[in-house]
């Protein structure tokens, strides 16, 4: 019988919305998981992040500042909620947290703050701009993509690679672009949100299917869950999906993982294109360094990767090679009204202190 974790956890991401972060779907495969015995703290960046509402997903929550005020007022928030909350493992769930998380890693470890993230260098060789470079390394295909700072390079690109193509921000969100027109504006669009480069990669026609999983940091894969996805958002976001059993998704996932020696979880994104006559070929079009927002659908599954990502921070011994998972186990998402208290609000927007969780059942 494995040690079941006591401490606390600290999992950020408390944003629910039509394109939901990642954390309350950690936070669920936590509760999910009988031999957890701990707190879960949740880290949001607005009062009114749904996930702070969730009746019995939280023992507690808390106001993050925003990336943009900078590696020390992310270092020195955590810091002081630490202190208040005693939590032992921090699980970071976005993007855009990962650099600050894995640049402070050392003195957030000094102050009795775990974690087990991505490496700096690893973050960088499977990001969006890097990725034509790394499938080319390692012998992974990746659809033909080239990362630009001005509107300029667009009409090269569209001969190059022809319409319709896909066109990304540099942290999140894809774009099919039908005409030059559309490229422009979703140019200008990611530019405006997220900064430059932009992405711009060959569109490439088949069905969309992500691997969600875990490296133990030495080129080994701790568990691996992949699932076809059955409805999207308009922005392209999976709505409903399905797990799979198929050998070659996960082999490359692996492939991923063994050649970054990668560390923590990440996310997958595999087109399968289906050629006639010839059988299929599978593109990696994204790495996401993080859970993805239907992790909860691994735990659900029979692999719960963010427990054991909480086991690997803790340094508690996990599965040596990937156990199997269930086919055939659907998520569909839902929109709820979640009752709550005003009071809950009032807490957060005041004091930017959660001091206890909604109570009741969820």
């Amino acid at each position: 019988m494995t040690e079941a974790i006591r401490d606390a956890i600290a999992v950020t991401g408390m944003n629910a919305n039509d394109n939901p972060g990642p954390g309350v779907a950690v936070a669920r495969c936590l509760r999910h998981e009988p031999a957890f015995a701990g707190r879960v703290i949740g880290l949001g960046y607005d009062p009114l992040d749904a996930g702070f509402y969730a009746q019995g997903l939280l023992d507690g929550g808390a106001i993050l500042p925003y990336p943009s005020a900078g590696h020390e007022a992310f270092f020195d928030r955590l810091r002081a909620l630490h202190a208040r909350f005693d939590f032992s493992v921090l699980l970071p769930t976005l993007d855009s947290e990962l650099r600050a998380v894995a640049t402070l890693e050392s003195r957030l470890r000094g102050e009795g703050i775990r974690t087990f993230a991505p490496r700096l260098e690893a973050i960088e060789r499977a990001s969006k701009p890097q990725l034509p470079r790394l499938g080319a390394s390692a012998g992974i295909p990746v659809p033909e993509s080239e990362a630009v700072t001005t509107i300029d390079a667009l009409p090269g690109l569209i001969r190059r690679f022809g319409l319709p193509l896909v066109v990304k921000g540099v942290y999140y969100g894809a774009y099919v672009a039908h005409s030059e027109a559309d490229a422009v504006s979703a140019f200008r669009y990611f530019e405006a949100t997220w900064g430059i480069p932009v992405v711009v990669q060959r569109h490439v026609s088949g069905d969309e299917y992500n691997v969600c999983a875990l490296g133990d940091g030495e080129g080994n894969t701790v568990g691996a869950v992949a699932m076809r996805k059955l409805a999207l958002t308009d922005k392209g976001k999976g709505w409903a999906g399905v797990t799979v059993a198929d050998p070659a998704l996960i082999a490359l996932a692996e492939k991923v993982i063994g050649t970054l020696r990668w560390r923590g979880p990440l996310e997958v994104e595999i087109l399968v294109e289906r050629e006639a006559g010839e059988g299929t070929r599978n593109y990696v079009i994204e790495i996401n360094p993080r859970f993805p927002a239907w992790v909860y659908l691994t735990a659900a599954a029979g692999q719960n990767l963010p427990y054991e990502c909480a086991r690997l921070a803790l340094d508690l011994p996990v599965p040596h090679k990937p156990g199997p998972y269930q086919a055939g186990r659907m998520f569909v998402r839902i929109a709820l009204d979640q009752i709550a208290e005003l009071d809950t609000f009032a807490q957060l927007s005041s004091t930017s202190i959660l001091a206890s969780g909604p109570q009741g059942s969820t």
